[in-house]
This record gives structure tokens, C-alpha cells and sequence, in this order.
């Protein structure tokens, strides 16, 4: 649970998932797998494969079409030239925790790191030994398409001043392991809410209506509310609706989710453990319920 006009990034989702590499031999087998694990919830490969293309795995070129022009997804393999095999552990950090660069640019809000930045060092270090231990793959890096002035990297600087708060998941004490884990996920690792999430009209997310979603998502789809709303959002749902989409796709009224959402249950949520699926239902029936009529979710039956 994947910027023309206005600064409006509800369609950047799914989000670019900019990930790491691992220096050979400092990786162990647990490390890797667990890594790879990472890579699945954050759902990393459908971003940085052009599948439509039939391009190599994470060696970038998926194509994303905003309201700003059109993002290319960047090379994450190891390949030394055209990937990200230089990159230090310091700079993978920073990449998902500053949104930065090793050279120091500040990277396109198409690349998720406003939630990326919630991850652990621990996890962002795994994720980066199991990709590292994939195959390099030599492609060069297709240039963005941006709407003027939109393409100018010095800009997004002034977007993170107003709508980029840097900083790891903090676990409320107050709550449960298993609240806390649905938190982690929802709002780090899968960042539901880089498309679940309304958007201000510089880009930013509106955190008064967090999850509560958008007819403006991906591609132009509408992507819906997720609060506990009865009227417009998940409300009517039980834990197992929540579960059987999660897993399967399919929806309360028998009908699957498609697009962007469908790509993300094959691809991620179905691989997830029945307790990390747990987990996220139960974060998301304690949100806030919050009323979208342009978004409304199914109802369940």
C-alpha cells in the first residue's frame, strides 16, 4: 500500500522509491533477507521496473505522469556507473532520511522520502545489502520531462521548508507492539499516504485530512478514503474486509481494486505475513474519521 500547473504531487504516488546499496562482504544471509523483506513492503520494484517495457528489474525507466510532466524512474542496481554502486552507507541514509543526493540536489518529491524518512537506520541498511546483492544492470538514467520552471532542483528546497518534516518513527508507549507496527508500516515503509493523502495546492500533504484520499491520484485516478468514515471511507468495513484486500484485492462488494492499487497487492501487500496485514488494519481503524464526498471508498455490505 507506489509535479504543471499548481504544485500539486497526489499524483507522484506511487511513490519513487529511491533505495541502497551494500558494500560487497559486509552483508550477512539474515541481513539480505531481511532486506528483502524491506524491499517488498516498501514495494520497490515497481517503481524502478519498467515492466511495460519489459525492462531489467530496478534499473529504472518506469514512466509517472503528474500534473508537472513526466518522471523517470532512476537506476537503483549496484551498477557502478549508471545505478548507485558508489554510494556510501552515509549517502543512502541521507537519500531516504534529507530527500539529498550524494551530490548534494535535492531529489523530486516523486521520490517518497517525506515517509522514507520515518524509516530505521537498521531497516534502510537492510534494504540497501538486498539490493546491492541483486544484479548490477548498466543502464543510463532517462531525463525528467518537467513542465517549466517546475524542473529546477533548487525549488524543491523551498517545498521541504514548508512541507517536509525529517526525522525516524518515534513508537507511542501508550500504544500496542501491533499499533505501533501498523503505524510503521502505513506511514514509513508502504507510505500509504503518499497517495491516500490529499494534497495542498504547493504539494504538501494536508495532514487535517490525512488518508482520507483523492480524485487526483495516480495517473488521474481516484484514490480512496481510508479513515474509519462510515459515510465516504472504510467505516462499514470489518477487519477481515481490510485483510482480504490486503491479501487478495478483493473488495467488500466482490468487485478488486485495479491500477496502481492492484500493482501494489500483487507486488507487496499479498507477500506481506498475516501479522504485518494484522497490523496495518488495525492501525488504520484508529484513525481519525475524516469525510471526502470526491473520494468515497466501497461500502461493505
Amino acid at each position: 500500500m507506489r509535479p504543471a500547473g499548481r504544485l500539486r504531487l497526489t499524483a507522484l504516488a506511487p511513490a519513487v522509491a529511491l533505495v541502497c546499496w551494500a558494500t560487497p562482504g559486509h552483508a550477512d544471509q539474515a541481513q539480505i533477507d531481511r532486506g528483502a523483506y524491506i524491499f517488498t513492503a516498501a514495494d520497490c520494484g515497481s517503481c524502478h521496473t519498467n515492466v511495460k517495457a519489459k525492462g531489467p528489474p530496478l534499473a529504472g525507466g518506469r514512466p509517472l505522469a503528474t500534473p508537472f510532466g513526466t518522471f523517470y524512474s532512476p537506476n537503483i542496481t549496484a551498477d557502478p556507473e549508471t545505478g548507485i554502486g558508489r554510494w556510501t552507507d552515509a549517502d543512502f541514509i541521507r537519500a531516504l532520511r534529507e530527500g539529498v543526493s550524494p551530490e548534494d540536489d535535492h531529489y523530486f518529491p516523486a521520490f517518497p522520502y517525506p515517509s522514507f524518512t520515518k524509516m530505521t537506520d537498521q531497516d534502510i541498511l537492510d534494504l540497501k545489502a538486498y539490493i546491492f546483492s541483486l544484479p548490477p544492470v548498466a543502464q543510463a538514467d532517462r531525463e525528467h520531462e518537467i513542465d517549466f520552471p517546475f524542473g529546477w532542483r533548487f525549488s524543491v528546497w523551498f517545498w521541504k521548508q514548508l512541507n517536509f518534516t525529517e526525522g525516524a518513527f518515534a513508537p507511542d508507549p501508550a500504544k500496542s507492539a501491533d499499533w505501533n507496527r501498523g503505524a510503521y508500516l502505513v506511514e514509513a515503509l508502504a507510505h500509504c499516504g503518499e497517495c491516500h493523502t490529499p494534497r495542498g495546492w504547493l504539494g504538501g500533504s494536508d495532514t487535517s485530512a490525512a488518508y482520507s484520499g483523492t480524485p487526483d491520484g495516480p495517473e488521474g485516478e481516484k484514490v480512496p478514503n481510508i479513515t474509519p468514515d462510515t459515510d465516504t471511507g472504510i467505516g462499514t468495513w470489518s477487519s477481515a474486509d481490510v485483510l482480504r484486500v490486503l491479501r487478495t484485492g478483493q473488495l467488500p462488494d466482490g468487485d478488486f481494486v485495479g491500477s496502481v492499487m492492484g500493482e501494489v497487492v500483487e507486488t507487496s501487500t499479498s507477500k506481506l505475513t498475516d501479522a504485518d496485514r494484522q497490523a496495518i488494519a488495525a492501525y488504520l481503524a484508529t484513525l481519525p474519521p475524516v469525510a471526502n464526498p470526491e473520494a468515497k471508498a466501497v461500502k461493505a455490505e
